[in-house]
């Protein structure tokens, strides 16, 4: 009884407190905003908080933030309460007690108000009358779930702050004419400025052609070559839709020259190789080739089926630690390396001749030129042997190869890779290809790797880009039609299995290739045939103002860029007939 009694007393003084504080709902309004630990917040710091979980204490709601701020001896009760709970006190009066206990320890807690009011609890008591919510919560605690809890508490939380912000809003009516003015001034000028940058952005995507000022300016300060690039990328685009994007008064002729100013000093390249690539490639293509050249082509390797089998090979190189992976469908012996903890020009399987490094164009040809098993086959420039080789394991070592080769320096590797890879039916010779038809004829298939300008393996020798000029392409292009038609010469038309020649450069100049390809046609009793390959570009028929035989169409092209690979030309030959057509004069 001395309980409820105590209850009943400091109840009403609770009660006293709410009312003053409701007294004050304008000044809590206003002091609402401010936290910190200060006396200032003690006229809305109650301990209402501490009774809104004591229905429900397991709750989702619950939370370490609610109850930083509890005594141990309030942790205490909430364990009576738990136990209590299991004891099945669910009945109204059991609970009615414990609330009054509850609320007895509560009041003995306020006591210490004066240390408790500077502290601030950041959760939920922002807002007036939180007496009366709690007790709202105490008897709608049983209905109400603790997310409807909730938004209940964030609703009356939005209606006191629009209690407090009336008072503000009629000071504030005044200058609302004025405000409104200045931000519809704003607006304008914010218009204005987002058309002007519009407009910048506009002038921006224009590409313009760089003025007399610029160019001086460049002259003795270069740019760099981002800024470079980038120009590069803009000029492509306009030249690639002129009609539209062209800038006022301009002519085709001053893009393509600053663009070849561009490319030659972003990529390196003399003038001269530049203006080739330009008739070669589309411009949207051109970059691409360009920037292929930058990146060194992958490691390949080439099984040598005379000593092992692939998977054989790849397996034992795996488990020294090589990353590979097959090189494509259109090679059953070729091997792609991406990485190795070992070189691969080492290892106990290199030295045993199971493979040899090779490029995956250089694969090429030798498929064109499919040799078959007991014939006789030369190789006109075989050094340093890859192609050799690989004709030999094609043959299964029967047969002969002749491996010739005009620099005797260069045949050592012929020699040493022969012996490596265990091929036993090659001959090497070293005679001057052109004079090679007097030397020996009568082979069922030529290979003919023509010397060539290198155009094609720019990423491995990057000296091409400045060393190489009209007159280099020329001479070679020269030499190249005298060696074909000594290859050609020395084929023997009446073979009963061949009769075939297979022409390639490491090239993609049109003058060593299609040009050379066709002037053999002119010359020799000989015809295109397919290569045999499903993959590649088509050789040229037509080029700026040339005209080639319909039949090069039949030739392939490779590309860096396209078939990741290096470029190469690969054209095979049929011969029909032994006899040398005598021209006119002047002809061809």
């Amino acid at each position: 009884e001395t309980g409820l009694k105590r209850l009943s007393s400091r109840s009403r003084k609770r009660a006293a407190k709410r009312v003053q504080n409701l007294k004050k709902p304008k000044d809590a309004a206003e002091e609402q905003p401010k936290k910190g630990f200060t006396d200032e917040n003690s006229k809305w710091l109650t301990p209402a908080k501490r009774k809104r979980k004591i229905d429900e204490p397991e709750s989702e709601d619950d939370s370490d933030e609610h109850w930083e701020e509890e005594e141990e001896d309030e942790e205490d009760e909430e364990e009576k309460q738990q136990q209590q709970q299991k004891k099945g006190g669910k009945d109204q009066g059991k609970k009615s007690t414990k609330l009054g206990v509850k609320e007895v320890e509560e009041e003995e807690a306020d006591d210490d108000d004066d240390d408790d009011e500077e502290l601030v609890d950041d959760y939920g008591t922002l807002d007036d009358g939180s007496g009366e919510e709690a007790a709202e919560e105490e008897s709608d605690g049983e209905e109400l779930l603790p997310i409807e809890r909730a938004a209940k508490k964030a609703k009356k939380l939005k209606e006191t702050m629009a209690l407090g912000s009336d008072d503000d809003d009629e000071e504030d009516d005044d200058d609302d004419d004025d405000d409104d003015e200045e931000e519809e001034k704003k607006s304008d000028a914010d218009m204005d400025e987002e058309d002007t940058v519009q407009t910048n952005i506009d002038e921006m995507d224009q590409f313009r052609l760089p003025g007399a000022e610029e160019s001086a300016k460049e002259g003795v300060l270069p740019l760099d070559l981002k800024t470079i690039h980038q120009r590069i990328k803009d000029n492509i685009d306009v030249l690639c839709n002129f009609s539209t994007k062209r800038e006022e008064g301009k002519e085709r002729t001053e893009y393509i020259s600053l663009l070849k100013k561009d490319l030659c000093t972003y990529y390196s390249y003399n003038i001269f190789l530049i203006e080739k690539l330009m008739d070669l490639f589309p411009l949207s293509e051109l970059v691409d080739f360009l920037e292929a050249n930058e990146i060194q082509r992958p490691v390949t390797i080439r099984t040598n089926t005379l000593k092992t089998r692939r998977r054989d090979l790849a397996q034992a190189l795996i488990n020294r630690g090589v990353n590979l992976d097959p090189l494509g469908k259109w090679s059953k012996v070729g091997l792609v390396i991406y990485d190795s903890s070992v070189p691969v020009g080492a290892t106990p399987e290199y030295l045993s001749g199971q493979y040899m490094l090779q490029g995956a164009s250089s694969f090429l040809p030798v498929m064109a030129l499919s040799p078959q098993e007991g014939e006789l086959v030369l190789d006109m420039s075989s050094a340093p042997g890859g192609k050799t080789t690989y004709i030999a394991q094609l043959m299964r070592n029967t047969g002969v190869i002749v491996a010739n080769d005009a620099n005797a320096e260069r045949l050592k590797s012929v020699v040493g890779n022969i012996h490596r890879l265990g091929v036993t039916n090659t001959v090497v010779c070293n005679y001057d290809g052109r004079q090679f038809p007097k030397v020996m004829g009568g082979f069922d298939r030529v290979l003919l790797d023509a010397p060539c300008s290198g155009t094609g393996v720019i990423a491995k020798d990057p000296a091409v880009k400045t060393s190489k000029d009209e007159a280099d392409i020329h001479r070679s292009a020269h030499l190249q039609k005298e060696l074909i038609l000594s290859a050609i010469d020395s084929v023997n038309a009446e073979s009963p299995t061949g009769g075939y020649l297979v022409y390639c450069t490491c090239s993609i100049m049109v003058e060593e290739n299609e040009w050379v390809v066709d002037y053999a046609l002119k010359k020799r009793n000989v015809k295109l045939v397919p290569t045999g390959h499903d993959f590649g570009k088509e050789g040229f028929t037509r080029f700026k103002e040339r005209r080639f035989h319909p039949s090069l169409r039949l030739s392939r092209r490779f590309y860096p860029h396209s078939h990741n690979m290096d470029g190469f030309f690969v054209a095979k030959l049929k011969k029909f007939s032994n006899v040398i057509p005598t021209a006119p004069a002047g002809k061809g």
